[in-house]
């Protein structure tokens, strides 16, 4: 269906060399985008282009620009790279992020400065930096997206002591809603996508001890697979989500909203 088709459309994933980023990047690819795939590391970059050009994409569809995004003026290279490239970007995704765990009596400041700096200063100088490039091709009728990557931390009280983690995303959704009302005139959307559990090297240790339990809490019965994620983004990033901005859609099984 055309409604869905992103052909021609150039999305910039950040953290998109593994997890949630990187069934992301899938979904985008298959859907027809060119995918610009940003992380720390270049040798997570390219070992994630191979394994998406693994799937018989023509090699121009997918590129990599290492970046460490906890700064600003990364960010701002980021975007100059990407400019070097094409003329304009329809999709950033705002995924790169951090997470921190200690005790309170134990939580130190260096725990709220990592996390702060990737999980929410990020996607703000990110935004800011890419406008030129998300506004170039931007109509009314088809306005240029960019979609946070939250979490279920953000909307209700976790079970475990992240305070920086879950009190960022909280803020990066109300952070989305802010934008989405000061971009929507440029014809820019801006929306947040609230992951639940899903298998991530973030996620791994915690589901491998509680797996079965935390699936046993959502009304679904299991954790989040790849095709979960990567179909709300195709939906945010295509012409069927024109008229969403400023929304918060949990992807979680139902965790978030009846448990």
């Amino acid at each position: 269906m055309d409604l869905f088709d992103l052909t021609g459309r150039t999305a910039v994933v950040t953290g998109g060399s593994r997890g949630i980023g990187l069934m992301i990047a899938r979904g985008l690819l298959q859907a027809g985008a060119t995918v610009v795939l940003s992380s720390r590391k270049a040798d997570a970059c390219e070992q994630a282009r191979a394994d998406l050009l693994a799937g018989g994409w023509a090699q121009d569809r997918v590129l990599t620009v290492p970046a460490d995004l906890s700064t600003e003026a990364e960010c701002r290279r980021l975007a100059s790279v990407v400019g070097e490239h094409t003329d304009g970007v329809h999709v950033l995704v705002n995924n790169a992020g951090a997470t921190w765990g200690a005790p309170l009596e134990d939580f130190p400041a260096s725990g709220w400065d990592k996390v702060l700096d990737l999980n929410l200063k990020s996607p703000f100088f990110l935004t800011r930096s890419f406008l030129p490039l998300l506004e170039a091709d931007a109509t009314a009728d088809d306005p240029a997206r960019v979609i946070n990557i939250g979490s279920i931390d953000g909307l209700r009280v976790p079970g475990v002591p992240n305070y920086s983690y879950s009190a960022s995303k909280a803020a990066l959704h109300h952070l989305t809603r802010v934008l989405a009302a000061e971009l929507g005139p440029r014809h820019v959307t801006v929306n947040a996508v609230a992951p639940g559990p899903f298998e991530t090297k973030m996620m791994a240790a915690t589901l491998e001890e509680h797996g079965d339990a935390i699936a046993a809490t959502s009304p679904l019965g299991r954790i989040g697979r790849p095709d979960d994620m990567a179909g709300v983004a195709v939906f945010l990033s295509s012409r069927a989500a024109s008229y969403v901005t400023g929304a918060v859609i949990p992807v979680d099984g139902g965790i978030s909203t009846t448990c």
